[in-house]
């Protein structure tokens, strides 16, 4: 897989210590990826200065939507500061593997490459955010202590990943 600009990346060489977060996004998903973004960033700031590993994975079909192509990524990610690597999965092959099915999709992994979570961002979805749940951070802090992800675990929500027919 590569980011944007055509550098390449493979997921293991990520997979740190301290674990690994993949993350399904795409710029054009108002829904929940638009409306998380910034918070997003901040969240795996901190995860990141935790020693967990992040990376972002866009699987949409960006020939059907131009918002999604490589050049738009690199417009996305400075606009919200991601810092981490925003990867683009031009054959789809990435999030059929994973089976991801919405942006955005959230896989947390412990040091062994085990996967510890698969749920939603926060308990906050649309709502008001002074009642928020951080519960993607707070069970990626616990993947990282414990090697072991929450027993409770909700699907995140989002647009539909737009798959090649």
């Amino acid at each position: 897989m590569q980011n944007a600009d055509g550098e390449a990346f493979t997921m293991s060489d990520h997979l740190g210590e301290k674990g690994l977060l993949v993350m399904f996004v795409c710029n054009h998903c108002p829904y929940y990826v638009q409306a998380i973004a910034s918070s997003l960033a901040t969240d795996k700031k901190l995860l990141m200065s935790e020693g967990i590993q992040v990376l972002a994975v866009m699987s949409n079909n960006y020939q059907m939507f131009e918002e999604d192509s490589p050049e738009n990524m690199k417009r996305f990610a400075q606009k919200y500061h991601f810092d981490f690597p925003y990867l683009v999965d031009q054959s789809q092959k990435i999030g059929q593997q994973y089976n991801a099915v919405c942006t955005p999709d959230f896989f947390g992994f412990n040091a062994q490459g085990e996967l510890q979570y698969r749920g939603r961002f926060d308990n906050k979805g649309m709502g008001e955010a002074s009642s928020r749940v951080p519960e993607l951070v707070n069970a990626m802090q616990m993947i990282a202590a414990t090697g072991r992800g929450p027993e409770q675990q909700i699907p995140s929500m989002g647009c539909s990943i737009k798959w090649r027919e």
